[in-house]
């Protein structure tokens, strides 16, 4: 953009821009900002600090996020978790559910929202779910006709789940034809992320295994994340989630090649 084809943006202006940004991508950095605005580094460190003080976003290393997606980190203790968002968890389960077909191996990766696809599965002939969460071990326990593999490898208490090379490696062994991945955190930039390094190389050796792979994720944890990268949002064949997420997201996602499956807080999606 030239200033000598468009006068330059007035604070509040920069201001709504900035916002109308993040809500699209959740993160960004100060670089793109300064870029996509043709303003120096310095006024734009003006504008987010303006705006940090209103409380609508919150400085992180080299860049911004908005304070609404980012105010309370989501408890990591997995009864915590299991209480958070739970008909967004349920909807997007038995909207996600209904790509499972008889016949296949599908690997449940480890979080509250996968451990809600179990009671979906009842119905369905001959399949196999591998897993390293023990709370899907568990719940599978009321489904005899469903044939099921732990992963076994470290163990981590608070997510009562396994994971690390010990893991990964009972994967590579296992035609899965889908993988339903969770995530604490993903946005368009970043992708998505985890804080654990033995979670990614689990994911990462899931993700090598499987034909498809559909990431079940709500949009509360969408423009956020974590520690260590999983993957680019575009090596996902498809995300399901909740009808709360942006419609300008869905459509910069798609544009990626993946596929956006919404549902309802009432289970019906599309």
């Amino acid at each position: 953009m030239s200033s000598s084809t468009s006068p330059p943006l007035i604070p509040e202006q920069r201001h709504q821009e900035i916002l109308r940004l993040l809500r699209r991508e959740g993160v960004l950095s100060i670089r793109s900002l300064t870029e996509s605005m043709n303003v120096s580094h310095m006024t734009i460190r003006r504008d987010i600090t303006a705006l940090e003080d209103a409380g609508h976003v919150l400085s992180v290393q080299g860049g911004v996020r908005l304070a609404e997606r980012t105010s309370q980190e989501p408890p990591r203790e997995r009864e915590s978790r299991a209480q958070l968002e739970l008909p967004r968890k349920k909807a997007i389960a038995e909207l996600a559910s209904q790509f499972v077909e008889d016949d296949m191996v599908l690997f449940l990766d480890a979080g509250t929202t996968c451990q809600s696809v179990v009671p979906y599965l009842g119905a369905r002939k001959n399949i196999t779910v591998v897993t390293n969460d023990f709370y899907v071990v568990t719940s599978l326990f009321a489904y005899p006709n469903v044939e099921t593999i732990h992963t076994g490898g470290v163990v981590d208490a608070s997510s009562a789940s396994s994971s690390g090379r010990m893991a990964a490696d009972a994967i590579k062994h296992i035609n899965i034809d889908l993988f339903f991945m969770s995530t604490g955190a993903w946005s368009l930039s970043r992708g998505v992320t985890t804080p654990s390094m033995d979670k990614v190389e689990m994911k990462l050796a899931a993700l090598e295994a499987a034909s498809r792979c559909f990431l079940l994720a709500d949009s509360t944890k969408f423009g956020t994340f974590a520690k260590f990268r999983v993957a680019p949002i575009e090596q996902l064949d498809a995300i399901v989630t909740d009808d709360e997420l942006e419609r300008d997201t869905r459509d910069n996602i798609q544009e990626l090649g993946v596929t956006v499956y919404v549902a309802a807080a009432n289970g019906s999606g599309r």
